[in-house]
């Protein structure tokens, strides 16, 4: 995100081979669906809320068209940690509504994969819910071990790869990146191109992320990266934290958090961040007299895909499924990828002639193909992070 929250020709390899973020909302505390036994309505009749938190496809729905009836009824949707200039979501967020004429009620949108986690909890029972997440992979795997999720299946459920999704639908990927550095090469004389360069003295007080590893996917994959850089492993990150404890005792690491605001203010002239979001800078800083630089790092390759999830208790259930079904579309896709993310259809798409070819070309160059951690690699990851963050930078 754009705090907390990326061509390949080979990239239906990679993601086939691998493993596997508003306005103020009302308070009311009655949501317009709560989970229930309730079998889903006939295919004649638009379901009762209650079905509709139970639907698993758009088939329990009576079909596509009745999705759609039962979402436009509900009215509305619930979204928190979507930035606009994350992944395009100002463009399908816009597009989704246009479509189907459904308000999205876009809440905080500077907030991190674990405030999404923490307002499904906290908020139960209440319409400013969020009805669906947009959260890291570790975030993912951890929400659905907590039983958070409600599991459905899209229309394109069969074209995602069955190592991008957990089988009963409670989360599915939908889009990723590389971890990347950007720069401004206006303030920088030489950018960096690898982790180990930004330990040079030349870059005192200028590497920033964006946000805080323990909550924020972005900078979780960043020290990642770091540790395969340092000699680490999926099993081992502890290596990237022993990269920014370097970080800081050198007085490379600067704690602001980056935003498009901090870039452009000169606060952060060096970030670790995705690629698609130190991509989609690049055009809109040319007027504000930046040149900002996006490289893949040479020694430090680290790709992961964001996860979809439903609230299991989600205020407008049916909006919910319906705006799932519009990500997972040629439609929605297509748009991540006018974000330079990389959308997981993406090689479907390019099988069935779907994809958007000049969106694809734009995507910044990245040559190999990377690996992923498996689910439990990642859940360790996490823990190590989780105590270990604060020991390495004292925040």
């Amino acid at each position: 995100m754009i705090t907390s929250r990326v061509r390949l020709a080979g990239l239906a390899a990679l993601l086939i081979a691998g493993a596997t973020a508003c306005g103020a909302a009302p308070t009311t505390a009655s949501p317009s669906g709560t989970a229930s036994g309730a079998a889903p309505g006939a295919a004649g009749d638009a379901p009762a809320a209650g079905a509709a938190a139970t639907a698993t496809s758009a088939a329990d729905f009576g079909g596509f068209d009745k999705l759609v009836e039962a979402a436009k009824k509900e009215g509305k949707l619930h979204v928190i940690a979507l930035p606009p200039d994350w992944a395009n979501y100002g463009k399908i967020i816009e597009a989704f509504t246009a479509k189907y004429g459904i308000e999205i009620e876009s809440e905080t949108p500077d907030a991190a994969s674990a405030d999404e986690i923490n307002a499904v909890k906290t908020r139960k029972g209440q319409d400013r819910a969020p009805d669906v997440l947009d959260v890291g992979q570790s975030f993912a795997i951890s929400g659905a071990a907590e039983g958070l999720f409600a599991p459905y299946k899209v229309q394109t459920w069969d074209k995602i790869p069955d190592n991008q999704k957990e089988p009963t639908g409670l989360w599915f990927n939908d889009y990723g990146g590389y971890v990347s550095i950007g720069c401004d090469a206006k303030k920088i004389t030489k950018c960096p191109e690898s982790f180990a360069d930004l330990l040079k003295p030349e870059y005192k007080g200028k590497v920033a992320m964006n946000g805080n590893p323990t909550k924020s996917g972005s900078a979780f994959a960043g020290v990642y990266a770091a540790a395969l850089a340092g000699g680490g492993s999926f099993d081992d990150i502890q290596p990237g934290l022993d990269f920014f404890r370097k970080l800081k005792a050198a007085g490379n690491f600067n704690p602001v958090e980056t935003t498009p605001a901090t870039i452009e203010k000169g606060e952060t002239q060096i970030s670790i961040d995705w690629d698609y979001n130190n991509a989609a800078y690049a055009p809109k800083l040319v007027d504000k007299g930046l040149d900002w630089k996006t490289v893949i790092p040479s020694d430090g390759k680290y790709f992961q895909l964001y996860a979809q999830a439903i609230n299991k208790d989600a205020p407008h259930p049916a909006a919910a499924r319906l705006w799932q079904e519009f990500l997972y579309s040629a439609e929605g896709q297509n748009l991540y990828l006018g974000g330079f993310a990389r959308p997981v259809l993406l090689p479907a798409m390019q099988a069935d002639g779907s994809v958007d070819k000049a969106a694809e070309a734009n995507l910044p160059p990245v040559e190999g193909e990377p690996t992923f951690p498996t689910d439990a690699q990642v859940a360790k990851a996490k823990e190590v992070l989780a105590t270990g963050w604060g020991a390495a930078v004292g925040g």
